[in-house]
């Protein structure tokens, strides 16, 4: 009965939450920032929060959403959204901007990577979400539900987590139904600063799960794009200053703020993605890392059993950039070994 109560309690509390997200979206008081924080419960006993700054610029324009901290263990895109915050003047703000610094509260004070330990769920695999089901799934239907909805613009910041090595690149889907959303996607991710731009197909239908945060905003109809920078578990504050500038570049393609410093001069693009999974248990050995390029039926890693037997050879599927690959020893049947990027012309799509 008593956890009945509370999780009673914290569904009031949501609502309340809720009321208040949309009365600081509709808000006409300019400029000004309101900070809410939106408490959770499951009826497991979990309970989580989902810190939220609404920030809203001198005159109208449009709404952009950051969203870091999907993954808690990936931790440039949280110290890069701490800095905006801290940064970001609103009386020189056109529109508002909605952050969200950390999504996945609970992964990342428990320094968990991929999963939120309280129910063991990814996430970034539980879009949309369930109103009333476990803690993760409940996060995912507020930002489905109510910042999705209230967005014209999705920036979803990811890196390289505990165990991933990761060039950094900016990615959208090429959504050939939605061709003016991906227009602008492609655009931002163009004027953006990184040199990497990632374009991955879109396959599901209006009903399919989209799991994914921002490919969920474009199921929804809305310009969405992700961030992916930094690796390993650790703060690189060159990767840190990279997010920073790609967002001041976002913005200031969209007119909302004056701080951006342009594209980079050698874009370079890549439109299909190879995947190498792991059919073995054991210990992993490659000396590729992110970046590298490589060529089809190069070996770019193996593993051996616990006596240093090989049990496993990896080779590339085609010619690419490895975008990003498993960089530590354990590996076990199904991990990502590797990603793999082909190249791409600007007229490719």
């Amino acid at each position: 009965m008593k956890a009945l109560y509370l999780v009673v309690l914290f569904l009031s509390q949501v609502s309340i939450a809720q009321s208040e997200f949309q009365k600081a979206i509709a808000s006409n008081l300019k400029p000004s920032r309101v900070n809410l924080n939106i408490k959770f419960a499951d009826s497991m006993g979990n309970t989580s929060n989902l810190p939220i700054a609404v920030l809203k610029g001198k005159s109208d324009g449009p709404i952009f959403t950051i969203v870091a901290g999907i993954h808690g263990f990936e931790y440039p895109p949280i110290v890069a959204t701490q800095a905006l915050l801290s940064e970001i003047n609103i009386e020189q703000l056109h529109g508002t901007l909605i952050v969200i610094p950390i999504a996945n509260t609970a992964s990342f004070y428990n320094r968990s990577p991929f999963v939120n330990p309280q129910d063991d769920k990814n996430l970034n695999n539980a879009f949309p979400g369930k109103k009333n089901g476990s803690i993760t799934e409940q996060i995912a239907h507020f930002i489905t539900t109510e910042i999705i909805a209230a967005t014209d613009v999705f920036l979803d910041v990811h890196g390289g987590d505990a165990c991933e090595d990761l060039i950094p690149f900016v990615c959208y889907y090429n959504n050939i139904q939605k061709k003016e959303k991906t227009a602008l996607a492609r655009k931002l991710s163009e004027k953006s600063g990184f040199e990497l731009i990632v374009s991955y197909p879109y396959t599901i239908s209006n009903t399919d799960p989209a799991k994914y945060a921002f490919k969920q905003a474009v199921q929804h109809g809305k310009t969405a794009l992700s961030i992916e920078c930094g690796k390993l578990g650790n703060v690189q504050q060159e990767n840190v200053a990279l997010i920073k500038s790609g967002v001041y570049n976002m913005l200031a393609t969209l007119n909302m703020y004056a701080e951006g410093n342009g594209p980079h001069k050698n874009i370079i693009r890549s439109n299909s993605q190879s995947y190498i999974k792991s059919k073995a248990k054991g210990i992993f050995y490659s000396t590729h890392k992110a970046g590298d390029a490589v060529k089809k039926d190069e070996i770019v890693g193996y593993t051996t059993d616990e006596f240093g037997k090989i049990i496993e050879e990896y080779k590339a599927p085609t010619n690419g950039l490895i975008l990003y690959k498993l960089a530590t020893p354990p590996i076990n049947i199904s991990d990502t070994v590797m990603c793999i990027g082909a190249y791409a012309d600007a007229d490719d799509e």
